[in-house]
């Protein structure tokens, strides 16, 4: 947190507000959001329908029609993809093409193709401006009594991704 604080203040100064025109000019808050994306998605699956005729996958055969169910929660922590795919290293973003926006099958948080979320770009700018927002604006620390390792970073599985235990951040003025 302390590298995006750093990024986030030194190119914004002390008294402005994030715009959408400073976002490109902080890689490693961009990072961090592809991290966060990869280690914590939306949802667990993104689903497609097979057109076309049956294919033969190994020693599965995928019918005409059938619905695809891809576990993009498991493809973000497939160390065959990912180096130490359980570490929150945002990093692994800075010197690559990967982006969310659906031609890196590795990082598809919104989907794929035709049936991507069609609501993505809004979503994507909206994340980085508010991500941007609150640590330029505010200094966070965990509650009292609550030590960094302490943090429970399991999800709840559902249609969406929760924490299994909320995280609680303490937010003070800079």
């Amino acid at each position: 947190m302390s590298k995006l604080k750093t990024e986030v203040r030194t190119v914004l100064g002390a008294n402005k507000q994030v715009e959408e025109s400073d976002i490109s000019k902080l890689p490693y808050l961009q990072a961090v959001i592809k991290e966060a994306f990869r280690y914590h998605p939306p949802g667990p699956f993104v689903t497609r329908c097979k057109d076309g005729d049956d294919i033969k996958i190994k020693n599965y055969v995928i019918p005409k029609n059938a619905l695809i169910l891809i576990n993009i929660w498991a493809t973000g922590r497939d160390p065959s993809i990912w180096p130490n795919p359980d570490s929150f290293e945002p990093e692994r973003f800075l010197n690559t093409e990967v982006d969310v926006k659906g031609h890196n099958f590795e990082l598809i948080p919104f989907g794929t193709g035709r049936r991507i979320c069609p609501g993505m770009p809004l979503a994507y700018r909206m994340v980085h401006l508010i991500v941007a927002s609150l640590i330029h604006n505010f200094d966070w620390k965990l509650e009292p009594g609550i030590a960094p390792e302490d943090v429970d970073l399991n999800e709840k599985l559902g249609l969406s991704l929760h924490k299994a235990i909320p995280l609680k951040a303490v937010p003070t003025k800079p």
